[in-house]
């Protein structure tokens, strides 16, 4: 069976706040209900939404102004990860979207592990765009160069 829900606020997965989404009914009883993020899509909430839809609007128009703001500063930003590479080239181990994070962590900057879109761990030297998705249709691309870690006895 699925439940239809009125979201109350933005969740990736489902949509922007105030639309309508059909869950499962565990999903809307054990999650969604309790913690406040949706009520049932019955006549009265309805029409509560439509009340509300204003003020949604703009929060909605808010959040999507900041995710623009902070879309400028990420696309501005770089960082080079050092790693320790095979004769070929290759790395031992992989560049995953959590050494991402450390490496970005000095920076103003602040995004978490999931707005990361990397699809595969990175397993090569090079420089690589990663898209960021901040907001619904709002994802610019932070640049991460991999280099090779100065082997011991080699000077550069």
């Amino acid at each position: 069976m699925a439940t239809k829900v009125i979201l109350t606020e933005t969740i990736d997965t489902l949509g922007i706040i105030g639309t309508e989404a059909t869950v499962a009914d565990g999903y809307a009883r054990n999650y969604l209900l309790p913690r406040g993020k949706a009520v049932l899509a019955t006549p009265q909430n309805r029409k509560l939404l439509e009340q509300q839809k204003a003020r949604f609007e703009l929060q909605i128009a808010k959040e999507r102004e900041q995710a623009e703001e902070l879309a400028k500063k990420v696309q501005e930003i770089s960082c080079t990860l050092m790693a320790k590479v095979s004769q070929e080239e290759r790395l031992y181990g992989s560049i995953t979207a959590q050494d991402i994070l450390e490496a970005l962590k000095g920076q103003e900057v602040t995004i978490e592990k999931r707005m990361l879109l990397l699809a595969a761990p990175i397993k090569e030297l090079g420089t690589y765009k990663i898209p960021v998705r901040l907001y619904k249709d709002v994802e610019p691309e932070i640049t991460v160069e991999v280099k090779a870690e100065a082997k011991e006895g080699e000077e550069e």
